[in-house]
C-alpha cells in the first residue's frame, strides 16, 4: 500500500549541520537508540567512525 502522505520531516544531519528530510534520507545510522539520518555517505562514514565525537559537536 503506497502513502500519500507528502509532509517533509525536517532533521538535522549530526556531521554538517544540513538540513534533509528524513523520510527520503538514504544514509542513516543508529546509535544508543536513537537514528540518524545524513546527507551523504561521507557524513554517515564520519560519523560511524567515532560517533561520541560527532555527537559532543552537534
Amino acid at each position: 500500500m503506497e502513502t500519500t502522505d507528502s509532509t517533509v520531516v525536517l532533521v538535522k544531519d549530526p556531521v554538517c549541520g544540513m538540513s534533509i528530510d528524513k523520510r527520503t534520507a538514504k544514509f542513516k545510522s543508529e546509535y544508543n537508540g536513537e537514528t540518524y539520518y545524513f546527507c551523504s555517505l561521507s557524513c554517515k562514514k564520519t560519523f560511524d567512525e567515532n560517533p561520541e565525537k560527532v555527537h559532543l559537536v552537534s
